[in-house]
């Protein structure tokens, strides 16, 4: 398989085909004849969630726009579109996704079968805007998984870390259009949390919060607000000790903010304010390694305390560092099941002997406070620690039996952290 690596390149897939189907008979007929396979996105796990050692589809072609439904509130995608590019036809049209992640560049199905997030007080992660989605099953035959169904499949179908199928459709919930306006803050304490956690995170639709661990400061407070207009936004110049700043910023220090979304309050449009990064330009810091765990939000200060207690052997190897809070979600296999929930979120140097190193450090700081790392991610949990964090573990494990018997779509990620017991 020709350009066999994932985006950041430090993951080598072990397929030894990678297949582009263009038509539902195509995938259905693939996924009938294959013994193993998986689905590619944008290649954007850093981890082998998404790995297979036969065939590998990548649904690159499957990026239409099927249908809006004006009087229900709902748009249906084939489940290889991006987010920016489903983005600009709902602004088009007037409508909006309640969220997006830092990223527009990753795919729809790709993000949601991961539980990928964007953040805000009462932002769900981007799986919660799913009404129903069609899967392609181990048999070639197609099934579907939808909120109105009453079996209760729907919720562990939703986040089903790639093993139940290939998601062809998704039909999601939308909200009509929005203006937002977005300001950055410079050099907030992290002692400020300690008291005032929910007034800085309910100070904006979404806030973010990023850091190099450098000292015990975040280096910024980026706040996305949402606008019932076109006006422009007031703002303090002071916000619990941070300052405005006057010229827009990159969250990576001495990065160039050229390729970050429009700050220093001007308005535009929802999806050019929700994600940290501009659709055409190349996300993040490019080559880099990532991480992120979840910590219910009422032990957020003592896990950052923790974080910062061995912050000494983290900032070396970090680029930086992202915290933000998300809903919780009724969603069998996300972080946020039943919890609301604050992110780490750590985008690494390249470095992987040493992240290897540290990751353990970091999970022995946080591990009294239950924090589950993201699927798709890299993390050191053992995985038996890693199931007990999950309550509806077993179900999901059935409802993967249930759709894939033979195992079809179940590869080494998913027999260490899901289906064998430990």
């Amino acid at each position: 398989m020709e350009n066999n690596r994932n985006w950041a390149g430090n993951y080598r897939y072990s397929a030894s085909e990678l297949l582009v189907p263009e038509t539902l008979e195509q995938i259905q007929e693939i996924v009938a004849r294959s013994n193993r396979i998986k689905t590619l996105g944008t290649r954007h796990s850093f981890n082998g969630i998404a790995d297979c050692n036969e065939n590998l589809i990548s649904l690159q072609k499957f990026n239409r726009i099927l249908a809006l439904d004006t009087k229900h509130n709902k748009v249906t995608v084939e489940g290889g579109i991006r987010y920016g590019d489903l983005c600009q036809y709902l602004y088009e049209f007037g409508y909006a996704l309640h969220n997006l992640a830092s990223l527009p560049h990753i795919t729809i199905a790709g993000a949601c079968q991961t539980a990928t997030h964007g953040s805000g007080d009462q932002n769900a992660n981007l799986a919660s805007a799913i009404h129903s989605m069609e899967v392609v099953k181990a048999d070639g035959n197609k099934v579907i998984f939808s909120r109105e169904q009453q079996d209760g499949l729907f919720a562990g179908a939703v986040v089903g870390l790639g093993g139940l199928g290939v998601i062809t459709k998704i039909t999601l919930d939308i909200i009509p259009t929005f203006q937002m306006s977005q300001f950055v803050f410079d050099h907030l304490p992290l002692v400020q949390l300690k008291d005032h956690f929910d007034e800085i995170f309910s100070s904006a639709y979404s806030v973010s919060l990023f850091t190099d661990w450098k000292t015990s400061t975040f280096n910024q407070v980026w706040q996305k607000h949402k606008l019932p207009g076109f006006e422009h936004a007031e703002v303090e110049s002071e916000f619990f000790g941070s300052k405005l700043s006057s010229v827009p910023r990159h969250p990576v220090p001495g990065y160039s903010a050229e390729n970050c979304s429009e700050q220093l309050g001007i308005p535009g449009p929802w999806h050019e304010r929700l994600p940290h990064f501009r659709m055409d330009f190349t996300p993040s810091a490019g080559e880099e390694l990532q991480s992120e765990y979840f910590v219910p939000r009422k032990d957020v200060y003592q896990a950052l305390c923790a974080i910062d207690r061995i912050r000494d052997f983290i900032s070396p190897h970090l680029y930086v560092s992202e915290v933000r809070t998300i809903a919780e979600d009724n969603l069998w296999m996300s972080p946020c099941y039943k919890q609301e929930s604050v992110a780490f979120h750590f985008t690494w140097k390249a470095d992987w002997e040493a992240v290897r190193q540290i990751l353990p450090m970091i999970e022995e700081q946080i591990a009294p406070y239950h924090a589950r790392p993201h699927w798709a991610k890299l993390f050191a949990t053992p995985p038996a620690h890693l199931q007990s964090l999950y309550e509806k573990l077993p179900d999901f494990r059935q409802l993967l039996l249930q759709n894939d018997p033979q195992g079809k779509f179940c590869n080494d990620f998913l027999k260490n952290y899901i289906m064998e017991k430990h």
